[in-house]
């Protein structure tokens, strides 16, 4: 009998290994996200964990703070502005680089590659110098260049990945056929790639509307998105409305994921096998 029951502990330890690793790999994401979320609720006028009471009063005070509703603006305007920049500089990157026949071709992915492996401290300190010196200040635009830079190796590496899945072939067809480059790239590369293109997009926008360490060396009294007003807030108050905040930034990248699922679909996202 303990024979027995040794040898079926033994036979599922990896599934339970496994399944306690998941477990405790997914509570540690998403547990202090939930620990966030509910502190928001608190009644309190300080941060405590779990909460006491429940009380919609930091949402209010997230609505009435100007800086707080400016900041969230920015932030938006400033992804969306970042995906779009970002497409139309990366996927014709993506496209040469890939199938281009360039020569040091992998080289230069790897330069295009390179501000992932870059602390964005250091780029965002190299930028601000940079851009300051080339007379763009601090402004919107310093800071869309900025987002830019960091946003587009993510669209470049999801389009090549899905480019480089796709067979030759097809423009090779299109082009006997009597297609010039532009009907190719409409017709025949554009449709294939979408899924890469949706994906870099919406990379972008994630990093974009949660970055704080280049914001941060381009923000102004107009310019501030909402992480540098966070930090800027919690310089002098600590109370949940910055975990309200949070929350609301969390939301706008879920209705983020939840328009592309709704337009496009998730699940067309990742190339076919």
């Amino acid at each position: 009998m303990n024979e027995k029951l040794m040898f079926e502990l033994k036979r599922k330890l990896p599934t339970v290994s496994l399944v306690t690793y998941v477990a405790l790999f997914f509570i540690f994401l998403i547990g202090p996200i939930f620990i966030v979320v509910a502190i928001s609720f608190t009644a309190t006028p300080y941060v405590v964990f779990p909460p006491e009471g429940f009380s919609l009063q930091w949402y209010e005070r997230f609505f009435d703070y100007p800086p707080f509703v400016n900041g969230l603006i920015v932030s938006i305007e400033l992804a969306l502005a970042t995906a779009v920049v970002g497409v139309i500089m990366g996927v014709p990157a993506a496209l040469a680089v890939t199938r281009g026949r360039l020569p040091y071709s992998d080289s230069i992915m790897v330069f295009l590659l390179s501000p992932l492996s870059m602390p964005l401290i250091v780029v965002g300190f190299a930028l601000m110098f940079y851009l300051s010196a080339l007379g763009f200040g601090v402004s919107f635009l310093s800071l869309l260049i900025a987002h830019t830079v960091i946003s587009v190796p993510y669209i470049i590496r999801t389009v090549a990945g899905v480019y480089r899945g796709i067979s030759p072939e097809f423009e090779e067809s299109a082009a006997a056929l009597g297609a010039n480059r532009l009907q190719i790239f409409w017709h025949i590369t554009l449709p294939m790639i979408k899924p890469g293109i949706f994906a870099g997009m919406l990379f972008a926008m994630l990093i974009s509307i949660d970055n704080l360490p280049i914001s941060f060396f381009f923000g102004s009294v107009e310019t501030n998105t909402l992480p540098v007003v966070m930090l800027s807030y919690l310089e002098n108050q600590f109370d949940p409305s910055v975990a309200a905040a949070s929350t609301i930034q969390l939301l706008v990248a879920l209705v983020g994921l939840f328009v592309v699922e709704r337009i496009y679909g998730l699940d067309a996202m990742a190339p076919a096998s």
